[in-house]
């Protein structure tokens, strides 16, 4: 963990704001002052708090329920936040950069290269980039829904060496911490190790979306990656950069793949689907094939060219999902046709597939 070179940090926000919702400028200061100890190293920052931080001046007691106001609270906290960010790490003459995801912005080819691109520039010119989810514009069919999944995927996105999830708590545990007998689990090698654990949901603090059961899924998607994590409170965020025992350490499980396909896999928001016969599921989970139209059986959903959908078999179940090549509205003329005839009557457009075996990543149902 010590030589970890290119480390994602994600902070929540209960870690970050008072008990009013109002950002804490004394914790905002401790973390950077933590983040700035180590200049040769390149930090990427996932903070939450833009809505926590836009409570208070907007006068709400609680985080409200309702979308609408949850992104005027995010319109007035985003500023506060980065601003806060800025004023600290100026204390150390680092630059900060911010970077607002949806999930739009990840599972669309374009867009995710510039997102990729974005950071890496900013890291090249030495600054720190600060991402959110776009909280002011993001609805539910947008929304990443928590940023400790969001930081594993900018941990993949970036290729980091490590990711290192901040909150409340100071790892996992075996049960609910604040009861007694409850046991820290120092590492997780798999998720056979989490077999029996009774995974929280929600936080007490009331400000923030996630909870254990969030970092826990988070942890999964970035060590299926290929990346470590640890999982620790904020005020041991010092030791887990050090690499001194800390928290939890979900090591590394699986390889390091497609970045796109893993941002399509967790982070995309399927618009539609289409049932595909037997020969087209053995084919595209069996031999890696792309989804022609000959295999379709039906389409459903309201979808445009580019967009994500999920691949189903004739059970309804789902085994991929992919980049469709087509709007919906066209794919009803193309069911069960070999693309040469369909390139024959309506044009060489239409001689490709309808889901390339590039743009598709088979699921676990």
């Amino acid at each position: 963990m010590a030589d970890a070179r290119r480390i994602v940090v994600k902070i929540g926000s209960s870690s970050l704001t008072t008990a009013a919702g109002g950002l804490d400028a004394d914790r905002v200061d401790a973390l950077v002052d933590v983040l700035a100890r180590y200049p040769e190293r390149e930090i990427v920052l996932v903070s939450s708090g833009a809505i926590a931080a836009g409570l208070a001046p907007l006068g709400f007691p609680r985080r409200p329920t309702d979308l609408a106001r949850q992104q005027a609270a995010a319109s007035v906290g985003q500023g506060l936040l980065l601003a806060r960010y800025t004023a600290s790490f100026a204390r150390h003459g680092r630059r900060v950069g911010q970077v607002l995801l949806t999930t739009y912005d990840t599972s669309h080819r374009v867009h995710y290269r510039n997102a990729r691109r974005t950071l890496e520039q900013l890291l090249a010119m030495g600054a720190v980039p600060v991402v959110n989810e776009n909280d002011t514009v993001a609805t539910d069919e947008i929304r990443f829904g928590d940023n400790d999944r969001l930081a594993a995927l900018v941990a993949h996105l970036v290729r980091a060496d490590l990711l290192v999830l901040l909150s409340d708590i100071d790892g996992l545990y075996d049960g609910d911490p604040r009861r007694p007998g409850a046991a820290r689990i120092a590492e997780v090698t798999g998720p056979a190790d989490l077999a029996g654990v009774e995974i929280g949901s929600a936080g007490t603090a009331g400000v923030g979306t996630g909870g254990m059961v969030t970092k826990v899924d988070a942890a999964g998607i970035a060590t299926g990656a290929g990346i470590p994590v640890v999982l620790t409170s904020a005020v041991h965020a010092g030791d887990a950069l050090a690499g001194a025992p800390t928290g939890t350490l979900f090591r590394a499980t699986g390889r390091r793949s497609a970045g796109r396909l893993l941002w399509l896999a967790h982070a995309s928001a399927p618009r539609g689907a289409v049932t595909l016969d037997a020969g087209a599921v053995e084919a595209i989970t069996e031999r890696g094939s792309s989804l022609l139209p000959a295999g379709i059986t039906a389409v459903d959903g309201d979808f445009s060219a580019g967009e994500p959908i999920l691949l189903r078999d004739e059970t309804g179940r789902t085994v991929a999902r992919g980049l469709v090549n087509f709007d919906a509205r066209e794919i009803p003329r193309l069911i069960g046709r070999s693309t040469r005839d369909l390139a024959r009557e309506l044009g060489p457009d239409y001689e490709r597939e309808v889901v390339h075996r590039d743009d598709l990543v088979l699921t676990r149902g």
